[in-house]
């Protein structure tokens, strides 16, 4: 059985996360997982109206988030990721389906986001490999 898995990518900072959705599509691949489904959404906050419509799919067994948050010069950044992980813990548990988190930040500069792009990786993995052991 192919692991069918969609994709909701952050288009904020999407010079990043572009890198990020062609390195989770690319290690899919290598795991024998199949993207079927990509929505782009204006940023991390806006992922979970989409992740819900992914997760309403009989086609797609999991979810995996992509997105970069990166320190301003407020405490933004630290609502923005903290509401969105509760937001896709919930969604998980509502659907019985992984939804993973690859979104790097809060708290990191810009160079530092550049070194994190492999979050997206790690998003995938853990999606794959909870579609198996669940």
């Amino acid at each position: 059985m192919t692991i069918k898995l969609g994709f909701v990518i952050a288009e904020f900072n999407r010079d990043l996360t572009f890198q990020m959705e062609m390195l989770g599509e690319e290690h899919a691949k290598f795991l024998g997982a199949e993207v079927v489904e990509k929505i782009l959404v204006p940023g991390v906050y806006d992922m979970p109206l989409a992740i819900k419509k992914l997760c309403q799919r009989d086609d797609i067994d999991a979810v995996v988030t992509m997105g970069i948050v990166i320190e301003g010069a407020t405490q933004h950044d630290e609502i923005v990721v903290q509401h969105a992980a509760r937001k896709i813990t919930d969604l998980s548990l509502e659907y019985n389906k992984p939804v993973t988190l690859g979104i790097a930040g809060p708290g990191m500069t810009r160079m530092e986001a550049h070194q994190r792009v492999d979050y997206a990786k790690r998003g995938v993995e853990a999606a794959v490999k909870l579609v198996q052991r669940l």
